[in-house]
């Protein structure tokens, strides 16, 4: 009895249908996703790569018209947009379809069309518009918003979604001109309570759709995730599946878009830093794009030489470059003077402005450019201030290669976070640091990066300065620097701008405190540009000295290894000489404590030419790790009493009596050659009787001073010896 009421009272709902509450879910081929584009702009072909990373379909309208929608960056406008959409609208049937139209310049899609369609539908409405937390361009209509529970209020016009016959009736009563407000025309919709429910019109509140970052940047953020990267609204923890940099966020969405959809992920890394290559390794030499360079001279620099020198070794024909040089500092004419003598010849063309033109840096880099961009010949500019080091030789074949409108070789200064680009902007236009600048200066995330700003060093097409970038004034400005006016005549014109760092290219010098008051005035430049110095005075085999058996030991407790380069020698001898003040050789000597010297020489004191406090940071950096190294357990900060340099003539000088060194140790370096410069000479030490005789250039021999190796110099017997001596003391 009991079984029998079960069955007759709940079988029969077991042969009942499954009924589905939820609306049928929209096929993703009803999807159409529209937008207006009358130029092929970096930002639209950035929208193109995102729409076909997910697969949209995109139907894009204007293309090839003249834009008349206005400036709405500043002032309303873009009623053009909605002529195109409700002409092309005219001509669609299907009422199942659905369209998203949306803005392009600045816009990203950051999830495919099976999550906005899901999302569309819970929405529940016919159309949904974007949000904004702001409202614009009528604040008088405010209080006609309809009020929301949680979520944005205003009507955001860059993008909406909707079935066809909606947005046909959203779009139908427009008549205006092209530079009326898109904006204002759909607000006023939306807040018309008869249409906003005849249209059957919400807004995306919480941006679960779409993310317009104005008025909301602090509530973005990238959340990377299972080698994908989407951006997050940590307000109202969504995953928006499109985002706009819309008004005054242009620079925000350019960052967000070095990674969203996938362009920069942990796991791959760039995905796209490889995509429309322009490779050269298919071309002959004499079809490589033809190059000028710029090479602009602004004020006393460090190391001009070693920059004519790296540039000689460009890996790029040399007659494919054109050369301008602008020096407006004389300082450096004989730099310039040297290397056109010498090498001038192998390029293409050379043209020079002088300190006597009396044009400043922005004129100069003006006239560089219109010098290309009315050669029609010239492919390139390639703008390279005289302070940058480029150490890689390929640096001009890896920029033609990425095939970008404005891009820059990463360069960065030795020990800080200072490089050639900004990752942001400050409200006022000036340096911001973006999260991940820290991470791309140290290498942690390399890639190709759409930066707001690039300096020193960048390669611009030649195409663009004859489109885009015509105006001839281009680095000028009543409040803003030379190269911050360039980078922002760019950007107003939506040029993205470039900084890679896939490879190594350089360093930028510090030109802070470098004087021009001696002959050789890299010599002095060991605090500001250490590495730089060590370039280009260590010994090249230096560092081998802790790796191998480089050292040698040619008398007991006498080692002997290299530590100057030939250069170093010569502008040290070159730099005494020119000095000129040496010592008579008495044994009365005012310079140093107690006025008496025992075993006097023919020198010059390092602290004469003020070189003392360089000289002994080289004993520091590049002494005392040899010497702690041969003497276990001794440790030296380089207390130097006299550090100077002997210069031993037969007519003058030639030998030393034997003697003990005032010091606990002594560096003797070679400053010349036995056999070239000079002939005799060398180092005897008499208790072991061993000597030193053909001490080689550049290298030097430490040895305990006061107490075990009583020493002589051996005589010269002809032209003229030249040694570097320290006596150090803990």
């Amino acid at each position: 009895m009991r079984l029998g009421w079960f069955l007759l009272f709940f079988c029969p709902l077991l042969l009942l249908p499954v009924t589905v509450s939820e609306e049928q879910r929209v096929p993703g081929d009803k999807l159409l996703v529209v937008t207006v584009a009358t130029k092929e702009t970096d930002g639209f072909r950035r929208f193109l790569r995102s729409a076909e990373h997910f697969n949209y379909t995109v139907k894009v309208l204007g293309q090839g018209e003249t834009w008349r929608g206005g400036d709405y960056m500043s002032a309303p406008g873009g009623g053009q947009k909605v002529r195109l959409l409700k002409a092309a609208l005219g001509e669609m049937k299907d009422e199942d379809k659905v369209i998203l139209f949306i803005d392009s310049y600045d816009v990203v899609f950051a999830s495919g069309p099976k999550e906005l369609l899901k999302k569309f539908q819970q929405a529940k409405h016919k159309v949904v518009f974007s949000s904004e937390s702001l409202i614009w361009p009528d604040r008088h209509l405010e209080d006609k918003h309809p009020h929301v529970r949680e979520g944005n209020r205003f009507l955001g016009s860059g993008g909406f979604i909707g079935y066809l016959p909606n947005i046909k009736e959203l779009v139908s009563d427009w008549t205006g001109e092209d530079s009326d407000s898109d904006q204002l025309f759909f607000t006023k919709i939306y807040i018309d309570p008869a249409k906003k429910k005849s249209i059957n019109i919400t807004l995306d509140s919480k941006c679960r759709l779409f993310q317009n970052l104005h008025g909301a940047l602090d509530e973005v953020v990238l959340k990377f995730e299972d080698g994908r990267v989407r951006a997050r609204n940590v307000l109202y923890d969504t995953l928006p599946v499109i985002v706009h940099g819309n008004g005054p966020t242009k620079l925000q969405i350019n960052y967000l878009g070095n990674y969203i959809p996938n362009s920069w992920t942990f796991e791959t890394g760039c995905t796209v830093c490889h995509d429309d290559l322009h490779p050269l390794t298919a071309l002959k030499e004499s079809e490589y794009p033809l190059v000028a360079i710029g090479i602009f001279i602004q004020q006393p620099t460090p190391f001009v030489s070693v920059f004519f020198e790296r540039l000689l070794k460009m890996q790029y024909p040399k007659n494919r470059l054109k050369l301008f040089i602008f020096s407006q500092e004389p300082h450096h004419e004989r730099h310039v003077t040297s290397f056109l003598r010498d090498h001038g010849s192998l390029y293409r063309d050379v043209r020079v402005l002088g300190p006597e033109e009396e044009m400043d840096g922005a004129a100069s880099r003006n006239l560089g450019f219109d010098m290309c961009r009315k050669d029609e010949d010239c492919d390139y500019f390639f703008s390279l201030d005289i302070e940058v080091v480029l150490k890689n030789d390929n640096v001009l074949k890896i920029l033609i290669e990425q095939n970008l409108p404005i891009v820059a070789p990463m360069i960065t200064r030795v020990g800080r976070l200072w490089s050639n680009f900004w990752g942001a902007l400050s409200a006022d236009g000036y340096y911001a640091r973006s999260e991940d600048y820290v991470d791309l200066v140290q290498g942690r995330r390399e890639g190709v990066w759409n930066v707001p700003y690039v300096t020193n060093v960048y390669l611009v097409k030649a195409s663009l300065l004859r489109t885009e970038l015509t105006d001839y004034e281009l680095f000028n400005s009543h409040i803003l620097d030379p190269d911050m006016a360039f980078c922002h005549n760019v950007r107003i014109k939506g040029i993205f701008m470039y900084v890679t760092n896939m490879h190594t290219f350089g360093r930028i010098l510090s030109t802070d405190n470098y004087q021009t008051s001696h002959l050789h005035n890299d010599l002095w430049q060991i605090f500001e540009n250490p590495q730089d110095w060590e370039d280009r005075y260590i010994h090249e085999n230096y560092s081998l000295i802790m790796k191998t058996n480089l050292m040698e030991t040619p008398c007991p407790d006498v080692y002997w290894f290299p530590v100057f380069s030939d250069i170093a020698c010569n502008h040290l001898v070159e730099e005494m000489e020119n000095f000129g003040q040496w010592s008579g050789g008495a044994n009365t000597d005012t310079r140093i404590q107690g006025g008496y010297e025992n075993v006097p020489t023919i020198d010059i004191h390092m602290n004469q030419i003020n070189f003392d406090k360089e000289w002994r940071k080289f004993l520091l950096e590049y002494i005392a790790p040899i010497t702690e190294k041969m003497f276990p357990g001794y440790y030296t900060q380089c207390s130097t009493p006299l550090n100077f340099v002997v210069r031993y003539k037969p007519d003058e000088q030639p030998l030393l009596v034997p003697h003990h060194d005032a010091s606990t140790f002594t560096i003797n370096v070679a400053l010349n050659s036995k056999g070239v410069d000079y002939q005799g000479g060398g180092c005897r030490f008499l208790r072991y009787n061993c000597s030193v005789q053909a001490p080689r250039k550049g290298w030097a021999l430490m040895h305990p001073g006061r107490l075990t190796h009583y020493h002589e110099g051996l005589p010269t017997t002809g032209g003229v010896r030249y040694i570097a001596v320290s006596f150090v003391d803990p």
